[in-house]
């Protein structure tokens, strides 16, 4: 009797003291898992992001049209009689000079023979248009050609009538064709109708090329960028460094934290929500009229998942002279 009870005792010991070491796994893997987690955690709290350090610079907001080259003036070339080309005296391109003969009318008719009636220049300069050719019937009802000052050329365009209000005499615009890929020519608007076209609702508009130079012919198509508005000291960030938050236009500004971590790459840092007034939107770039300072540090990726607070792991730092 004595045996069986001892022999139960010692039964019932050992499981007593495998169970309190199963307790005492159980609570020591749980821990390391807990750490585990918690350092996991911790590694995915540190957001990786780019920056951007502010500066402040100028900032030029434009138009874009397109415009076609062409003389400053031009005269046409009007015969004084009736009658059928007998003579041409000029090709496109030569240089007449006022009164000079460019071609003759035969204003004779069957049974009646006149004498050659001459076309005279009206002024000085280059013959741009002659389409006609001999045994064409004239008249002066109709131009037989024209003459224009190839040395004094303009760009002509027609601005739509929502940018009337941005344009002025006396602005400068860079202008670039087709001819000379990768070139930039600098040009002046130096008048702007006072009136619009009812049927197109446009605005005609002149520019010349300043300085002058020989390369660009009449007749050449000008692309032109329109500077309409100069900002200086203007606090400008990429545009993708926004976002929209119920509303209202915000930018993450960074903290530095401290050195890089031994074994990562990047420095960390904390993020803060900023809310900030716009200015003007060019291309890529956005004016900040309040909100940041030149010299402030702020996220232009990874910028969407961050809350006010957030921890991040700068990779990337860029400012406008480093581009």
């Amino acid at each position: 009797m004595k045996k069986e009870i001892l022999s139960e005792s010692r039964v019932l010991a050992g499981f007593i003291l495998l169970t309190i070491c199963m307790v005492i796994i159980a609570m020591t893997t749980g821990c390391n898992k807990d750490k585990k987690a918690e350092a996991t955690e911790k590694v995915e709290a540190a957001f990786a992001v780019n920056t951007y350090t502010t500066t402040e610079g100028r900032l030029d907001d434009y138009l874009e049209f397109g415009g076609d080259v062409v003389a400053s003036s031009v005269v046409n070339i009007i015969p004084d009689t009736n009658g059928k080309i007998s003579k041409i005296r000029v090709s496109v391109g030569d240089f007449v000079k006022r009164d000079q003969i460019v071609a003759y009318v035969d204003p004779s008719k069957p049974g009646m023979n006149y004498a050659e009636s001459p076309v005279r220049s009206p002024v000085s300069g280059t013959i741009t248009s002659f389409p006609y050719v001999i045994g064409t019937t004239v008249g002066p009802q109709s131009a037989i050609g024209q003459i224009s000052s190839t040395a004094n050329l303009e760009i002509q365009t027609n601005i739509a009538e929502r940018f009337v209000s941005r344009i002025r005499n006396g602005q400068k615009a860079s202008v670039s064709f087709d001819a000379f890929p990768g070139e930039t020519f600098t040009a002046v608007v130096f008048e702007v109708s006072p009136v619009l076209d009812t049927t197109t609702r446009t605005m005609r508009v002149k520019l010349r090329i300043d300085p002058a130079d020989d390369r660009v012919k009449s007749g050449m198509y000008a692309r032109v960028r329109l500077i309409t508005d100069q900002i200086q000291n203007a606090i400008i960030v990429p545009y993708d460094a926004l976002i929209i938050r119920e509303g209202k236009s915000y930018v993450f500004t960074v903290q530095r934290t401290g050195t890089p971590i031994q074994g990562q790459t990047g420095f960390p840092g904390i993020a803060h929500l900023t809310e900030i007034r716009e200015g003007i939107h060019v291309d890529d770039k956005q004016e900040i009229l309040s909100g940041l300072s030149s010299g402030q540090e702020i996220v232009t990726r990874g910028q969407s998942l961050l809350n006010d607070g957030s921890k991040v792991n700068i990779i990337t730092t860029v400012n406008e002279t480093s581009k």
